[in-house]
């Protein structure tokens, strides 16, 4: 196949009066949308459910987004018997077949994009920037990994001895189970359906209830992009309804989750243990989470650093498992920069993210919101909130307001435990030594930062910071796919890295295959 190399999706322009125009003319169209109603959708065929599924908008919980279907244990084996019926026949479609498919559902997401940004503003509750990020991170998952199949689909080169071919190739796995997270809908979705699907797969995906909506949509681009019936599973529910089911059933024979530590430990412990029938091990593809710090040294440059932690720490509220929730400060520049932090903060604008100048929206659902307010009424056992008003103040919407607390031991649950919300623990360091005991003092080893113009601080925390994705001088977010394959050590996941070039491999099946002549 004759393709432009790979680049990144461009992120929007929000200064233009154009983008803006577009993107209210989508806000508008969409909200005439709102209240719908979506199926499963099990080999093509829409399925209808006892249950449902209501998705609102968490920004105006009194406003309905949609009712999505409910899946039992009854529609679940019908998908895992669907999606095994069709790997038969996917499986053996050549991959430049299956990458084509990935590549024109990018096409039809780059035509559909102010429409899928607004979803994500009425369901996701994402400013527009935020939102546009992760469309475009999307789309960038799908030209990747059609590329990335075109570089894989006739193996690698071995050595040879004389007298023999010898071949080193891989082969489609069975049946995936996707677990998608609701804090990137469309991007994770996306990439962890395409990376299965492309590598010849077939998949059961089950979105988070709390964004099915968006996952409906993405969906209905892969049909539109000609993927065959049964190939992609649209099975939304509740994990605790089929999400045993899904991960014991002996057809399953991978998970692809992203979520909790909690929730990925768990599926990691039942898919390890063999079901009758059940002719092999299940593999496991998680990643779940982070306590990700970015240390300050004293020769950083402060106001830099400042403004890129508060992007990190609340873009999205914080709901990125990339996202800085710890600031190890050197004890030199320790007021100085507290004091820049919190006077950036401070000028965030919060609220609906309808309009362009939000920066910060809602969390996403009234459990996290729940789960914010309780680590914010911790927080002021265990240290100074210097920033940050009660959880809900300001009426309608799962509003939290950037808070920072400071002085907070390392050994504190704010510093030891995933927040996911707009919630940043402020800590002091004598020297780099103690910076770096402090970053590495969690379960967890996902996103990680340094901002220093000190060379040998620099160097050592190349190989001593234990973080899969560390970034010097920088905001620790935004990881771009086929540039910065992201993917954590520890607690953080099973060392996977999405959007990178060991990606694909592990949804296949390397075989060798040798002709003595």
């Amino acid at each position: 196949m004759g393709l432009p190399p790979y680049k990144n999706e461009a992120y929007l322009d929000w200064s233009e009066e154009s983008n803006q125009n577009a993107m209210r003319t989508a806000l508008q169209k969409v909200e005439g949308e709102l209240g719908g109603s979506y199926p499963l959708i099990v080999g093509g065929r829409r399925v209808e459910t006892d249950g449902e599924i209501t998705s609102v908008n968490p920004a105006k919980p009194s406003q309905l987004v949609g009712h999505v279907g409910r899946a039992t244990e009854r529609e679940a084996d019908m998908a895992l018997e669907t999606a095994t019926k069709t790997y038969e026949t996917w499986s053996r479609t050549e991959p430049e077949a299956r990458a084509r498919i990935l590549l024109r559902a990018s096409a039809i997401m780059k035509r559909r994009r102010f429409e899928l940004l607004a979803w994500e503003v009425y369901e996701g509750g994402k400013p527009w920037a935020e939102a546009d990020a992760q469309v475009a991170e999307a789309i960038d998952f799908l030209e990747y990994y059609a590329r990335e199949m075109l570089r894989l689909k006739d193996g690698k080169d071995v050595y040879s001895v004389a007298g023999e071919e010898n071949r080193y190739v891989y082969q489609p796995m069975g049946v995936g189970v996707v677990i998608a997270p609701w804090n990137f809908p469309t991007a994770i979705l996306t990439g962890m359906s395409s990376a299965a699907i492309v590598t010849g797969n077939t998949v059961v995906l089950k979105p988070s209830e709390h964004t099915s909506v968006i996952g409906a949509k993405v969906v209905e681009i892969f049909e539109e992009a000609g993927l065959p019936e049964g190939v992609l599973n649209f099975l939304p529910g509740y994990g605790s309804e089929i999400g045993d089911y899904l991960v014991d059933d002996a057809r399953t024979r991978f998970i692809s989750f992203t979520g909790s530590m909690k929730t990925g430990l768990r599926i990691n412990e039942r898919a390890a243990k063999q079901q009758e029938g059940q002719r092999w091990i299940k593999r496991v593809i998680a990643e779940m989470g982070g306590k990700d710090a970015l240390v300050v040294d004293s020769s950083a440059d402060l106001d830099a650093a400042a403004n890129d932690l508060v992007k990190s720490a609340y873009g999205y509220s914080g709901q990125k498992c990339s996202a800085a929730s710890r600031a190890i400060l050197h004890q030199d520049i320790y007021d100085e920069l507290l004091g820049k932090v919190v006077e950036k903060t401070r000028a965030l604008k919060v609220g609906a993210p309808e309009s362009p100048e939000v920066f910060v929206g809602p969390v996403q659902n009234e459990p996290q919101f729940e789960k914010v307010s309780g680590y914010i009424e911790v927080g002021d056992k265990e240290a100074e909130r210097v920033l940050g008003e009660e959880p809900g103040d300001g009426g309608e919407g799962y509003f939290v307001k950037p808070t920072i607390y400071s002085e907070v031991s390392p050994q504190a649950r704010l510093a030891q435990e995933e927040i996911f919300g707009p919630v940043l623990s402020v800590m002091k360091a004598r020297d780099f030594d103690e910076a770096l005991k402090i970053a590495n003092d969690t379960p967890y080893g996902l996103t990680g930062g340094v901002y220093s113009r000190n060379r040998d601080h620099l160097e050592r925390a190349r190989t001593e910071f234990q973080a899969g994705n560390l970034y010097f001088n920088r905001t620790i977010t935004g990881a771009l796919v086929g540039v910065q394959p992201f993917g954590g050590f520890g607690l953080s996941g099973t060392d996977s890295k999405a959007g990178g070039p060991d990606y694909l491999p592990l949804h296949m099946l390397p075989r060798t295959v040798v002709e003595r002549f």
